[in-house]
């Protein structure tokens, strides 16, 4: 789990907000301190792990699976995410 890879999962999750958020990369990079092109890398390896997922594929428009929501509460470690991996496989 990368710095990159946190501060798109708490954009999407939305914290303090009544809902969570589903954005495209675009959007993304547009409300967090990373570029485009590196947004979109890291919802890709995200969407691999199974901490993203779309909502909207033709879009391009993602949101947060439970499993991300489970690490951003703390009932996931960054280890459970290794260990549990092949359970999404890419």
């Amino acid at each position: 789990m990368t710095p990159v890879d946190r501060d798109i999962l708490e954009l999407l999750h939305n914290d303090g907000g009544v809902h969570e958020l589903v954005l495209s990369p675009r959007i993304i990079a547009e409300n967090i301190d990373w570029s485009r092109q590196t947004v979109r890398e890291h919802v890709m390896t995200l969407r691999e792990h199974g901490l993203v997922e779309y909502y909207d594929e033709t879009g391009g428009i993602y949101q947060l699976t439970d499993r991300g929501r489970s690490y951003l509460e703390g009932d996931l470690t960054a280890d459970d995410l290794e260990k549990r991996d092949h359970e999404y496989p890419s």
